[in-house]
């Protein structure tokens, strides 16, 4: 459905846009291109928080070995020092019998190489528990490690996404109360600009003051090159029924979102490969479409930050 819609965003951009087919078609290529990084780093973000549970797991299950081969190895010693015990007895008893008959010599000294070859096999089996136990130990220190190293990286994305939300809050202060909200969740920034901050009904052309807003917000971006950007526009779901040049809501909420794709794009500092621009229509609503105050919060344009996962990638792929 997606592709029908894009499909016909470009034949209508191409016979009536004000843009020419072939920025366009460049900023569609772009936007293709790079939605599949984003779902990718997407994909990443959970299968890497996947493998962390599966690390936690495997190290639990690590210790419970270790406790087992612990005790085991206890139990040995154990046997160990009774069978030890055992022999200094008859060896005690060897001494004592030695001027008996040679029969009873030789009856106690098969039971002292009968324990002597129990004790040994006791001493092999228990050198054998200290040295599963011994690697154990290694496997969990190096787990552990991979664990501590995870969550430093993720603790480090975490932050500096904080540090962005905050770098964005005091850009864009002046725009508080304008239907501006700034929000972390999920180890991302998203930030809501409402229609009336940034267009007028119908229209994808960015106002005066909208485009002080995306300015300012650019400025934040261009200095943390390693963030995915996606501009993400959205509608109420009141049909788009003037024509002309906008086929509909989806087709406007595209065209919205190029809008700001645009303005950023004007930024030498920003990378244009991290950009994405998204048309979502009516069909991801934020509030209720029955009142006048929740389709105003439902047109909006949405911009969600990621943070790169390329080191959490290299360190899970490197082990």
């Amino acid at each position: 459905m997606l592709k029908r819609f894009i499909f016909l965003s470009v034949i209508t951009l191409t016979t009536s846009s004000c843009v020419s087919s072939k920025l366009y078609k460049e900023l569609e290529s772009k936007y293709s291109n790079l939605k599949s990084d984003y779902d990718e780093l997407s994909g990443n973000n959970d299968q890497e928080m996947l493998q962390k549970k599966e690390l936690e797991q495997q190290l639990v299950t690590l210790q419970a070995s270790y406790d087992e081969v612990q005790s085991e190895r206890d139990r040995l010693t154990q046997e160990v020092a009774a069978l030890q015990k055992k022999y200094d007895n008859l060896d005690a008893a060897y001494t004592a019998l030695e001027q008996n008959s040679s029969k009873s010599i030789e009856e106690n000294a098969q039971k002292n190489r009968e324990l002597l070859a129990q004790l040994e096999a006791k001493e092999q089996a228990l050198a054998a528990e200290n040295e599963r136990l011994m690697r154990l130990e290694a496997d969990m220190q190096e787990r552990a490690q991979r664990i501590a190293e995870l969550e430093a990286l993720i603790s480090a994305k975490d932050q500096a996404m904080t540090n962005l939300k905050n770098a964005i809050s005091n850009a864009l202060t002046a725009f508080e109360g304008k239907g501006l909200t700034i929000e972390q969740r999920d180890g991302k920034v998203y930030v809501s600009m409402e229609n009336k901050l940034l267009f007028k009904s119908g229209s994808w052309a960015v106002g005066i003051e909208g485009k002080k807003a995306i300015m300012q917000l650019g400025n934040v971006l261009g200095e943390n090159p390693e963030i995915a950007v996606l501009i993400e526009g959205h509608t109420d779901n009141v049909p788009f029924s003037s024509g002309g040049q906008v086929a509909n809501n989806w087709d406007l909420s595209t065209k919205r979102a190029t809008a700001i794709i645009a303005i950023l794009s004007e930024n030498k500092n920003i990378n244009l490969e991290n950009l994405t621009a998204a048309g979502r229509g009516e069909f991801a609503p934020i509030a209720t479409n029955k009142t006048k105050e929740g389709k105003a919060k439902n047109r909006r344009i949405e911009v969600v930050l990621t943070p790169k996962l390329d080191e959490i990638s290299k360190l899970l792929n490197n082990n």
